[in-house]
Order: structure tokens, then sequence, then C-alpha cells
């Protein structure tokens, strides 16, 4: 019979606390609101806490919420608490309705639990994070780490351990085997190395370190499995940092199937409450934008219909999310409507270009039908330019990653577009670049980051520049 080895997480202290931080600050947040006025008995106040800390506590746990915050930045953690206290208190509302119940609940307190809360929820997590630090720095829980493996992975990880005071480790040094000259020069700041594995060892023994971090590269499996051999002897805690940055990675994240670990390689970021959050706003902002928009848009098509022959739409193939084909509207501003396998791009003074047309595609208001688009969930507001289909099949053989911009939801504006690499893309070179930056804004995607390039796409749109 196979004895099967899993890899458990350990059941924090700290997620604990944050669990019942969480729950009185909900119940807190609701009481201070009550003061603004009653329109009920308590009771349903009452019940409406109740369920507050239930909806909450199932979006934190698909959120992961409650995992261990070390090395993550507070930024994220503060978006995270906003986006899931926002998500419960939608929910909230929305079973209000469904049940008939809304009329019983004052609006001036429910509004107002609405915003507390979260300032409730973020203040603990953040004076959490204070009092972990101050008590580091203060020298309580200190540990002592060492790093196996003088190399750039290991100089990264010192790096990064050491912008991260509230974890409350400190480097003992660097250890290898290898000869010295065999191995980079360590930077200054981070420590020297301090002896061999052997020595590692029995400063193990004596109880001098108490956690090991090994950054030997992958394919050194041999040396790995030695190291690990000699601090079976030991009860230092011991960890295994791969290299994974060899791979062009894609918001990687760890996950489980029945307790045996996997990291994803090539990632989306937009999943969970995270992805409810981006949908949620391309809905609300979609929809505020197409209302904004009919008038002018209205206008737009009578006046393309009265100045050349042809339909004031098209529309147009395109790879959508995970490479699925979509038909994107757009006005139309040439006098051909161009959709197969040798579709050629608009150049300067192109004779295909009506004279509005020129106009249209300055301002990019011939992208305005995309809202139709977001609003049927094909895009995003925000997101990657979705690229014609022979566009794809020439370039995804020429660059590499290229349709790995296929793991999130194509996007009216997008990093590339604020970046300068608006416009045509005659070269491999401009295409590469415009790749870069759809991979950069998927590995680090966040809902300020997509309110950060609605505002660029302003300021873009009004230069005018590349466009044509």
């Amino acid at each position: 019979m196979q004895d099967h080895q899993y890899i458990h997480q350990k059941w924090s202290a700290r997620g604990v606390w944050y669990r019942l931080a969480d729950a009185f600050c909900i119940v807190a947040g609701l009481a201070i609101s009550l003061q603004r006025g009653l329109a009920t008995t308590i009771d349903h106040y009452v019940i409406a806490g109740a369920v507050a800390i239930i909806v909450y506590y199932l979006l934190a746990e698909v959120g992961d919420m409650y995992r261990n915050w070390h090395g993550v930045s507070e930024h994220r953690e503060v978006v995270g608490t906003l986006i899931c206290w926002g998500c419960t208190w939608m929910t909230l509302v929305l079973l209000a309705f469904i049940t008939a119940h809304s009329g019983e609940f004052s609006r001036i307190s429910t509004l107002a639990w609405l915003v507390v809360t979260p300032v409730l929820i973020v203040a603990a997590r953040i004076i959490t994070r204070w009092i972990q630090r101050a008590r580091r720095l203060l020298g309580y829980n200190r540990r002592k780490f060492a790093i196996v493996g003088v190399n750039e992975l290991g100089f990264q990880l010192a790096k990064n351990i050491e912008a991260s005071p509230e974890m409350g480790l400190f480097l003992a040094g660097f250890f290898d085997d290898r000869p010295e000259e065999r191995n980079p020069a360590i930077p200054d700041d981070l420590g020297r190395r301090v002896g061999t594995i052997q020595d590692l060892v029995d400063q193990a023994k004596l109880g001098a370190i108490e956690r090991i971090y090994i950054t030997f590269p992958m394919r050194a499996e041999s040396r790995i499995r030695g190291v690990l051999d000699q601090l079976s002897d030991t009860t230092a805690s011991v960890y295994i940092v791969p290299d994974f940055f060899v791979f062009q990675l894609l918001y990687s994240r760890w996950t489980d199937i029945l307790g045996l670990p996997v990291v994803s390689v090539f990632e989306s970021p937009i999943y969970g409450i995270d992805g409810l959050a981006k949908q949620v706003s391309d809905i609300v902002l979609g929809s505020l934008f197409l209302l904004l928009a009919a008038v002018p848009m209205a206008v737009i098509a009578l006046g393309i219909k009265l100045t050349s022959p042809g339909p004031a739409f098209f529309r147009q193939k395109r790879y959508g999310l995970d490479g699925r084909e979509i038909r994107i509207w757009k006005f139309r501003t040439m006098n051909v409507c161009e959709d197969g396998p040798q579709a050629v791009q608009a150049k300067p003074d192109d004779s295909r270009v009506t004279w509005l047309g020129a106009i249209l595609r300055k301002t990019s208001l011939d992208e305005l039908p995309q809202l139709f688009n977001v609003l049927a969930g094909d895009m995003s507001l925000v997101g990657p330019r979705p690229h014609a289909t022979a566009q794809n099949e020439e370039y995804r053989s020429q660059i590499e990653g290229y349709m790995l911009r296929h793991k999130v939801k194509p996007g009216i504006t997008g990093l590339a577009q604020v970046s300068g690499w608006r416009g045509e893309t005659d070269s491999p070179e401009k295409m590469r670049k415009r790749i870069e930056c759809d991979l950069h804004y998927i590995r680090e995607w966040s809902m300020w980051l997509d309110v950060t390039i609605l505002f660029r796409t302003i300021f873009v749109v009004f230069s005018a520049k590349n466009a044509y």
C-alpha cells in the first residue's frame, strides 16, 4: 500500500485572532451605526449582524484573507479587506430586498454600517502589524535564520525578509560547500558567508539557528537531498525556496489537490473576490459610461450613415478570454469592413479611412461601442487590447508568451495603450513592447491599477498620439 505524504498548512493563532477581530469589528460597526436611529426592533439588527459575520467569513475564506500576511504589502491586505466587506454589505442589501425586509432597516444606519465597519477592520489589521513590528524591533520572538546557497535567489530572499521586519527573522549568514571563487560576491548590506553545510548543521544542533532556507536550483536535486539528510538530525525548521524565476511566471500561486501542493506557472490573477469585484465594477462603470455616451453615440452613428455608404457599426473577430473567439463592436471608420486572415492595420494617411473616421480614430471614439461587449461579459474596461485574428496568428509564433495575454478578458483600454504603445504595430519590436506591458499588467494586476489606467487613458485620448 502506497504511503501518501501530504503537506499541511499550519493552523495559525494569528488567523484565529483575525477571525475574532473581524467579527468584533462587524458587531462594533453595527452598534456604532445604530446610534443614528432605529427603524425597527433590535432583533432585526442582531440577525443582520449574525448573517453579516457568516457571509464575511465565507467571502474571506474564498479570498484567502486569513492567510499568513508576512511579506505581503499592507496595501494588498487593505484592498482585500475593503472588497470583502463591500461584497458582504451588497449581499446583505440584496437579501433584505429579496425577503422584503429592506423597509425595516434605517437607511442612515445601513449606510453608516457600510462605512464604519471597514474602517474598524482595516484599523485592527494595521494595528496588529504595528504591534508585531514593534515586538520584533524590541527583540521579542526574534529567530535566527540561515540561507543555504550563495546565489542570486539567496540574495533576493535575504532582501525580501529584511523588508518584512514583522517576520521577526535575523540573518545568521550564508552557508555553502562550494569554493568561494565559484560563488558570486555577496552584497555588503546582506551579510557574509559564515561556513560550510557541516558548520550549519553543528549550529542547528546547538539551537543557534532555528530556521533554514535552501536556495539551490531545482536541478541540484542530489545536493538538496544531501543537505536535508544532514539537517534531519536537527530541530531546525527547513524550507526549500524553488527557483521558479527561471520561468516566465504569470501571477503564480500555490494551491493543492487533496493535500498535494502544486504551483501555477501561468495563471490569471482575477479570481475569487478579486474577480467578482472587477466584474461588478465593469458592469456598474460600463453602464454609467454607456448612459453618458448614449447621445454622442447616436450622433456619431447618424454622422457615419450620412457621410459614407455602409453600416454605422461593424463587428470584427478577436481573441477573448482563454483564446475564445469573440466579436467586438466598433464604429465603422473606413470604406471597407475587413475581417479576414489578411486584415491590414490602418497607417498614416490611409486612403481607406473616411474623414469622419479619421476624427473618430484620433479621439478613440470608434471604440465606444465596445461598452456593449463589456456589459455582455466578453470584455473588460481595462485589460490587454484585443488584436485582430490575423495578428494573433502572425505573432503567436514569433513572440514568447504572446498568448498568455488571453489569461484575462481583453479591455477597451490597457497598460500598453497608456504607456506609449497605442496605435499601429507595424514591426515585431513594437508588438513585443506591447506584449511586455500586457504581461506586466497581468502579473501586477489590482483594482487600483485599473483605476490608474482609466485616468491615464483620458490624457492619452486627448493627446491623440499614434492614433490614425
